[in-house]
C-alpha cells in the first residue's frame, strides 16, 4: 500500500508513455469504486465482480472521491448494481486515453455519450415511449438554450437527478476540460475542437421534469418555463463537473428564486446599476411571472 501511494503517479505515467509495458503496468493500478468502500481495487478484481451481461469496465473521473461518489452519472449504474471506478488524478485522464481495454474488456467513461447500461427489451420499449412523450419538451429546451447544447434527449442513466450534461465519446470529459483550461500554455485552437458539444439528458421520471412538461405543453412561450430551463441547465453544468461561463448570471437567477421564496417584489429592490441585465433577449420588456427577467 505504501509502495503504491508513493509510486502510483509514476505507474500511471508509464501507462501513458510506455506502450510495450502498458498491459503489465495496468495490473498494478488501483482505484476506489462504488463497491470497494475505503479500500482500493485492481482491474483484475473488478473483472471478477462484473455482471454476466456487463458491457465493459465503467469509470468516472473527477477532482475528488467525495465529489464523484454522489455524481448523477452513477445513479443508473448503482441501481443496477454495476461497479464504477473513481479516478481522481489528472494523470488518470491521460492514462485512460492510452489504455483502451483490460482483459478484452473495454473501458467506458460514464460521463460521455453512448453509454450502454444493458437495458432489457421492456426498458428499451418504455424508453422509446418516454422519448415520444417528451419530444415536445426536448424541442423547447433546445430552442431555449440554443447553441449551449447540441441536443436534448431523455435519459435512463439518471435516477434521482432531473438532468445531466454529457460530452461526446471522442471529446474531452468535464474533468479533462477543467484540466486543460487550467494550463498556463494551453493551445486555444485545440480547445476549439476537443471541447465537444454537450448533450442535455433529462430524467422523464423526475417530478421537476414532469411538471415542466405540463407547463410547456400548456404554453410553450411561458416565460417561467424558459427561466426554469436556464436554471436546470446551469445546475446541471455544476453537478456534471463543468464550470459556469457566467457565474454572476447564475447567482442573479438564484437570488431571484430566493426573493420569490421570501415574497419580495422586484420593485422593492434597490436598483444596482453595476449589475448585468438578467434578460438579454428581445422579449425582456414583456410582462409575465415574477421571474420574467431571468433568462
Amino acid at each position: 500500500k505504501k509502495f503504491y501511494e508513493s509510486f502510483s503517479r509514476n505507474i500511471k505515467y508509464g501507462v501513458h508513455e510506455d506502450s510495450e509495458s502498458r498491459a503489465k503496468l495496468a495490473d498494478l493500478l488501483q482505484y476506489h469504486s462504488t463497491l470497494s468502500g475505503d479500500d482500493q481495487t485492481t482491474f483484475k478484481d473488478y473483472v471478477t465482480r462484473m455482471k454476466p451481461d456487463q458491457k465493459g469496465i465503467y469509470y468516472i473521473t473527477g477532482e475528488s472521491k467525495k465529489a464523484i461518489e454522489t455524481s448523477p452519472f452513477i445513479e443508473g449504474l448503482k441501481k443496477k448494481g454495476i461497479e464504477v471506478l473513481f479516478m481522481t488524478e489528472p494523470i488518470d485522464e491521460y492514462a485512460m486515453q492510452q489504455l483502451k481495454e483490460y482483459d478484452s474488456k473495454k473501458f467506458i467513461c460514464i460521463t460521455k455519450g453512448g453509454v450502454d447500461l444493458g437495458e432489457t427489451e421492456e426498458e428499451k420499449k418504455a424508453g422509446e415511449e418516454e422519448k415520444k412523450s417528451f419530444e415536445n419538451l426536448c424541442t423547447i429546451i433546445k430552442d431555449t438554450l440554443g447553441d449551449k447544447v447540441e441536443k436534448v434527449i431523455t435519459s435512463t442513466r439518471i435516477v434521482q437527478s432531473p438532468a445531466v450534461l454529457v460530452t461526446g465519446e471522442q471529446g474531452w470529459s468535464a474533468y479533462m476540460e477543467r484540466i486543460m483550461k487550467a494550463q498556463a500554455l494551453r493551445d486555444n485552437s485545440m480547445s476549439g475542437y476537443m471541447v465537444s458539444k454537450k448533450t442535455l439528458e433529462i430524467n422523464p421520471k423526475h417530478p421537476i421534469i414532469k411538471e415542466l412538461k405540463k407547463k410547456a405543453d400548456a404554453d410553450k412561450s411561458d416565460k417561467t418555463v424558459k427561466d426554469l430551463i436556464w436554471l436546470l441547465f446551469e445546475t446541471s453544468l455544476l453537478t456534471s463537473g463543468f464550470a459556469l461561463d457566467e457565474p454572476s448570471s447564475f447567482a442573479s437567477r438564484i437570488h431571484r428564486m430566493i426573493k420569490l421564496g421570501l415574497s419580495i417584489d422586484d420593485d422593492e429592490d434597490v436598483v444596482d446599476e453595476d449589475l448585468p441585465p438578467l434578460e438579454t433577449s428581445a422579449t425582456s420588456t414583456d410582462e409575465g411571472s415574477k421571474m420574467e427577467e431571468v433568462d
